[in-house]
């Protein structure tokens, strides 16, 4: 399982009994080097030493694959998008839900004060449009670091080290994910491989960041009955909201939006049924 104690467990505990938290899993102190070596491995890349042929040379590799799918990987990086692929976790694995939600924060301000800070031109600025593949709105500026990269390093880093150090390999995944919402980035012509590459250290920060305050979520905020539970449960129906009446960053992404608009109104409903449960629980 993802994230112990099971839904059942957590649902048979008396009311006047305070639920104990399991252990959180460990992080290794060298893992917090990791995205500052990256952040300097990759200075290269956001010193802008082998732009602009390096990004044209990405965004034609990226070519020969349709762009609904390269807009369906960005869907990792929309907030909004991230909340309706997670929604089943808010009734099978609750914990894992508060995991990204600790690191997500993190991910915002880091997003907000980088491009706030620096107010970077866009590809779209600096080299001609007709030699490369632009997908959805062409944009100009702030570029630095991509958003929806960072946004996905940090969900990605936030589940990956809520699971036990045993086991983390299996969730390895979660990793390809957050690196195909980089690519897609450069693919929809939207960023360069820095903006990827810093977003992707970033997003790790956040990650370690989130962890450290998901290690202190209370038990009592997994059961569904709780204040906490159920505003999570109010974001998903504000993210369900936007799925169905907004678009999520590109018009290629109209299914993908609908399908995890109805995986998210299913999460719902399980989720309410919960509540439902425990209230009949109780009046027995």
């Amino acid at each position: 399982m993802l994230v112990p104690p099971t839904q059942d467990e957590l649902m048979s505990e008396p009311a006047h009994v305070s639920v104990v938290a399991p252990n959180p899993s460990a992080v290794a102190k060298w893992v917090w080097a990791v995205p500052f070596v990256l952040f300097l491995l990759t200075a290269p890349l956001w010193l802008h030493w082998w732009e602009p042929q390096m990004y044209l040379y990405i965004n034609a590799l990226c070519l020969p694959v349709a762009a609904w799918v390269w807009t369906g990987l960005s869907i990792f990086g929309n907030g909004w998008g991230i909340f309706g692929v997670t929604a089943p976790l808010l009734v099978l694995a609750p914990r894992a839900m508060w995991a990204w939600m600790c690191a997500a924060p993190f991910a915002a301000v880091l997003a907000r004060t980088g491009k706030d800070l620096l107010e970077s031109p866009r590809p779209a600025a600096v080299v001609d449009n007709t030699q490369m593949r632009i997908v959805g709105e062409t944009l100009h500026n702030v570029s630095m670091p991509s958003g929806h990269t960072l946004t996905a390093f940090a969900v990605a880093a936030g589940l990956y080290f809520s699971v036990p150090r045993a086991t983390r390999a299996r969730y390895a995944w979660l990793w390809l994910l957050a690196m195909g919402a980089g690519l897609s980035r450069i693919a929809v012509g939207a960023h360069w491989p820095g903006d990827v590459a810093v977003g992707a250290a970033l997003g790790i920060l956040a990650g370690l960041l989130g962890h450290t305050v998901w290690q202190r979520v209370p038990a009592t905020w997994l059961v569904p009955s709780h204040w906490a539970a159920r505003l999570v449960g109010v974001l998903l129906a504000l993210a369900c909201y936007h799925m169905v009446f907004d678009e999520l960053d590109f018009p290629e992404n109209w299914v993908l939006q609908n399908i995890l608009a109805v995986v998210t109104a299913a999460s719902l409903l399980a989720f309410v049924w919960q509540n439902w449960r425990l209230r009949a629980s109780a009046q027995r």
